[in-house]
């Protein structure tokens, strides 16, 4: 048995009412669409051929003919919204009429999907961007927090070094008492003026020895803090870089801004989250607190230097004014210091006697003073004792003296071969002399 095709618009399946039917909905459905945002913007971009409208076959000429009315009504509103940029369209179904084939779309074009994911695509892309601005100013701040730590870091340096300094005078300051011990007589060895500046100069040297521990401990707490609050800018900069993975570093949006500028209202769900925010509050107090700290830690180290100088010189020169006392009191009277007009062979007695019976009654005076001092003689013996003895403890003292002078020469060099005056920075010590203090020994 022969099979011969029958062509597809000569069948018909069904009653007429269901086509009918069929075609109001799918003309219903496309000027829905139209009336929406997505349809207007799809009747402007693509073209429509009058002959995309389902059209079958109709066997009643009056329903055929409106529905073509309204097909016609249709396509010519399709036409006057044609723009000139034209779009692939989608592929739709194709029925045959008798021998012409005509290409229909019956559905929704995608539009509307596209849209959206280009507006998803949109926020995506500025939701990146301001992460990257985010980002950008929290790595930023990272960097300054850690310029700071450096800046912090070479003052503690500085207070290292001052300590050590302070340390080595306190060491000097101790050895000077103990060899001003080491005077050889007991009245030499009691305390006098050089002993209690040296107590005074222990004194400052220790008071200033403890604040700058006290200076030197903030230093390390305020290292410590500098060094979380790098750590955390760091944290939350790279919880922001983590939807930063498909954005191309070229796209960055403009230069650096300032937080208080560009983020004004944090929100959790925004770039600028509360804890950027938050971050970003606490490394700015913490880099203010250094830099007050710096600036407090330079004071105290002019200060001190200036203290120490002046009390180490002072010291010096107390200790060379007893060395000159010491030295001005050496060697006692002697017979050699009695006056010309007190002696017998004075010239005027020499040139009086030259002519006899010119005796003067001085001599005759003398000579029956001779018996008394003959007397006086064997009781002056027990004073002659008393005499050479006390001569005995007058040469004692001459040796203890030049001793004990030899021994605070020797603490002053000492002294001045111990100071190191290299353990500061030059420029600190200018400032100090500049601006020196008087020492206060009342303290």
């Amino acid at each position: 048995m022969q099979v011969h095709s029958v062509p597809l618009g000569s069948v018909t399946i069904g009653p007429q009412s269901w086509r009918d039917g069929t075609a109001r909905s799918i003309r219903r459905a496309a000027r829905l669409v139209r009336q929406t945002r997505a349809g207007r913007a799809e009747s402007c971009s693509r073209p429509r051929s009058c002959g995309a409208g389902f059209s079958p076959k109709q066997t009643d000429g009056t329903a055929g003919t409106s529905a073509d009315r309204t097909t016609g009504e249709e396509c010519g509103e399709s036409r006057d919204c044609m723009c000139e940029t034209k779009r692939p369209q989608t592929t739709g179904a194709t029925f045959p009429s008798g021998s012409q084939k005509t290409s229909v779309a019956p559905f929704p074009p995608t539009s509307l999907r596209e849209q959206c994911a280009g507006a998803s695509a949109a926020v995506a892309s500025e939701y990146m961007r301001g992460v990257r601005e985010v980002e950008g100013q929290l790595r930023r701040w990272a960097g300054r927090v850690t310029q700071e730590g450096v800046k912090l870091e070479r003052e503690r340096g500085h207070l290292e070094r001052m300590l050590r300094s302070l340390r080595a005078d306190l060491t000097v300051n101790r050895r000077s008492s103990e060899g001003r011990t080491r005077r050889p007589s007991t009245a030499e060895t009691e305390r006098d003026g050089a002993d209690y500046l040296l107590s005074c100069e222990r004194r400052e040297l220790a008071q200033l020895k403890q604040d700058l521990e006290g200076a030197l401990r903030d230093t390390l707490t305020q290292l410590q803090a500098l060094g979380r609050s790098s750590r955390q800018l760091l944290d939350c900069a790279g919880e922001r870089a983590r939807v930063l993975e498909l954005l191309p570093h070229s796209g960055s949006a403009g230069g650096p801004r300032s937080a208080a500028q560009t983020f004004v209202k944090p929100d959790p769900i925004s770039p600028f989250t509360p804890e950027s925010k938050e971050v970003l509050e606490s490394s700015t107090l913490t880099v203010s607190q250094s830099q007050l700290l710096r600036k407090n830690i330079r004071e105290l180290l002019t200060s001190a230097i200036s203290r120490q100088k002046a009390v180490h010189c002072t010291v010096n020169d107390s200790l060379v004014k007893k060395v000159a006392e010491t030295v001005s009191l050496e060697g006692p009277e002697y017979s050699g210091d009695v006056l010309s007009r007190e002696k017998l062979n004075r010239p005027l007695v020499q040139v009086y006697q030259r002519h006899p019976g010119t005796q003067l009654s001085e001599a005759a005076h003398l000579i029956q003073g001779s018996a008394v001092l003959r007397r006086c003689v064997t009781s002056s013996e027990g004073e002659l004792a008393r005499l050479q003895r006390a001569c005995l403890r007058l040469l004692n003292d001459h040796h203890g003296k030049r001793a004990a002078a030899q021994v605070d020469a020797a603490v002053v060099r000492m002294r001045r071969q111990q100071v190191d005056k290299r353990a500061m920075p030059s420029f600190l010590q200018q400032v100090a002399c500049r601006s020196q203090l008087p020492l206060s020994c009342a303290q």
